[in-house]
């Protein structure tokens, strides 16, 4: 008998055109009471970038089906509105969440984090890790962590 699986568990379809980045392979997902004006914080707030909004079909619809929104150092996030029920995520609450990212300067995001609203759950601090970072909590009530610390290297087979 073959084995016909995967080692490295990413799917075909996630391999890039030549000169693009490869998708993101991990995404945190969240819902908000309010997606259209989250998905403005999280850009103004921390610098995320808007990648895919796919909203309700009314017009002046506020509900957000699905909202990917990419974090510039790698990797994103995936959002929606409580008020879409389809799909196993619409049995999720707004503000449950809770995400850290990496990122190279944490005073800098620190100060634009504070200036868009965000309230300071934790403040800049330097760990006995070797990481600096804060956490802050978005207007619906998700804790945002960012740091310098990138999680352990993979050892080398």
């Amino acid at each position: 008998m073959t084995n016909t699986s995967s080692t490295t568990n990413s799917p075909a379809s996630a391999r890039p055109e030549p000169g693009m980045a490869p998708p993101p392979n991990v995404w945190a997902t969240l819902r908000y009471d309010d997606a259209p004006a989250a998905i403005e914080f999280l850009k103004e707030a921390f610098g995320f970038e808007e990648l895919l909004v796919v909203r309700g079909e009314g017009e002046g619809d506020r509900q957000v089906h699905h909202a990917e929104l990419l974090w510039p150092a790698g990797g994103g996030v995936m959002l929606g509105s409580t008020t879409y029920t389809e799909g196993v995520h619409a049995q999720l609450p707004s503000g449950c969440g809770s995400t850290y990212c990496v990122c190279d300067d944490p005073d800098a995001l620190f100060a634009r984090a504070k200036a868009a609203g965000a309230e300071v759950v934790q403040d800049m601090e330097d760990t006995d890790y070797g990481s600096r970072g804060f956490t802050v909590r978005d207007p619906e009530g998700n804790l945002w962590s960012f740091g310098t610390y990138p999680g352990s290297a993979k050892p080398s087979t």
